[in-house]
C-alpha cells in the first residue's frame, strides 16, 4: 500500500470555503485510472487533479483531471489549485513550468508573493464557432428557463473553447442571472447534439469593478453548477474579442470576473486575451488559492 497526499483547495479566492473547491493528489504516481476516478467520486468536487511525472520530454509535470463521473482533458480551477499546492509543498520560487494535459502542453507561471502564490495558466487552442442555429438556441433558452427577451440579443449564442467547450449565453441583467433555475436534464439532453457539455450564462457590467458576472452549468459532466470556472471565462474572453463585443486597445484585453455568488461560493479571476491584428491568439487566466484541508489515503 502507498500513502497518497490529498488536499482540498479553494481556487480563485484567498478565503477558505469560498471560490471553487478542487481535490488535489500531489503524488498520484501508482494510482490506476479506476482508482483516480474513485477518489474523485469520493471527494465529490467538480474536479480532482492528479499530479504525475511527465510522459513528454518538454513537460515538467503531468496532470489528469476527473469529475465525479468522468475524466476531462483540462480544468482551470483545478490547475490553479494543483500548482498552488505543489508550490506550497516544494516551497517553489517564482518560475514558469510546462504542464502536460490531455488538452496539450500548457505553460504555467508560478509567482511567489511572500508566503503565498499566484498562478497564471496559459489555456489551450482557441476556437469560437458561428452562432448556433435558432432551433438549438431556443432549446437552450427553454432548458435554462429563459424567455427570448431576457437574453441580451447583442451577444450571439455561440460555442467557445480553449480546450473545453462552453456555450456562451448573455442575459440582460444580474437579476435574471440570479433567478435562473435551469432544467438540468434538458441541458444534459442537448449536450450530445452540440458536442459541448457546459453552458455559461453571463452579464456584462462595464461600470463595475468586475466586467463579468456569471453562472456555469455542466450537468452532463456531473456538475450541476460550477462556482468559478476557468474553462468558461478564458473562452469567454476569446468570444468577446472574436465578436467585437468589448472595446480593446493595443494587443491585450484584460478584465476581471466574479462567479459563484448565487451558490455562496464567490470567487474572482483575471482574464487576459492577447491579440494579433485584432484576433485572439492566447488566453491566460490568473488566480489565487487557499488550502482548506489536507489528508492522506492508503491504497
Amino acid at each position: 500500500m502507498k500513502k497518497y497526499r490529498v488536499y482540498q483547495v479553494d481556487a480563485f479566492t484567498k478565503t477558505k470555503l469560498a471560490g471553487n473547491p478542487a481535490g488535489v493528489v500531489t503524488n498520484a504516481e501508482g494510482l490506476t485510472e479506476k482508482q483516480m476516478q474513485k477518489i474523485a467520486r469520493e471527494l465529490n468536487n467538480s474536479e480532482t487533479a492528479f499530479i504525475l511525472p511527465p510522459t513528454k520530454n518538454q513537460a515538467d509535470i503531468k496532470i489528469r483531471f476527473f469529475t465525479p463521473t468522468t475524466e476531462v482533458p483540462i480544468c482551470g480551477h483545478a490547475t490553479i489549485g494543483a500548482n498552488f499546492v505543489r508550490a506550497i509543498e516544494n516551497n517553489l520560487n517564482s518560475q514558469t513550468i510546462i504542464q502536460e494535459t490531455k488538452a496539450g502542453n500548457l505553460p504555467i507561471t508560478i509567482s511567489k508573493n511572500n508566503a503565498t502564490y499566484q498562478i497564471t495558466m496559459n489555456q489551450g487552442d482557441i476556437s469560437v464557432t458561428e452562432p448556433l442555429n435558432l432551433t438549438t438556441q431556443n432549446r437552450i433558452l427553454n432548458a435554462l428557463g429563459l424567455t427570448p427577451d431576457q437574453r441580451n440579443q447583442k451577444f450571439p449564442m455561440a460555442i467557445a473553447s480553449t480546450g473545453a467547450a462552453k456555450v456562451m449565453i448573455a442575459v440582460n441583467n444580474t437579476k435574471i442571472l440570479d433567478n435562473l433555475q435551469p432544467n438540468l436534464e434538458a441541458l444534459k439532453a442537448i449536450t450530445p447534439d452540440i458536442n459541448c457539455n457546459g453552458y455559461y450564462v453571463f452579464v456584462v457590467t462595464p461600470d463595475e469593478k468586475n466586467l463579468i458576472h456569471g453562472r456555469m452549468f455542466s450537468p452532463a459532466s456531473g456538475i450541476n453548477e460550477d462556482p468559478v470556472t476557468g474553462n468558461a471565462n478564458g473562452p469567454l474572453g476569446a468570444y468577446l474579442v472574436k465578436y467585437n463585443l468589448v472595446k480593446t486597445s493595443g494587443d491585450l484585453l484584460e478584465f476581471s470576473i466574479i462567479q459563484g455568488e448565487k451558490i455562496k461560493r464567490s470567487g474572482t479571476m483575471l482574464v487576459r486575451v492577447f491579440l494579433n491584428h485584432g484576433q485572439p491568439v492566447k488566453i491566460q487566466i490568473v488566480g489565487e488559492a487557499v488550502i482548506a484541508f489536507k489528508t492522506e489515503i492508503y491504497l
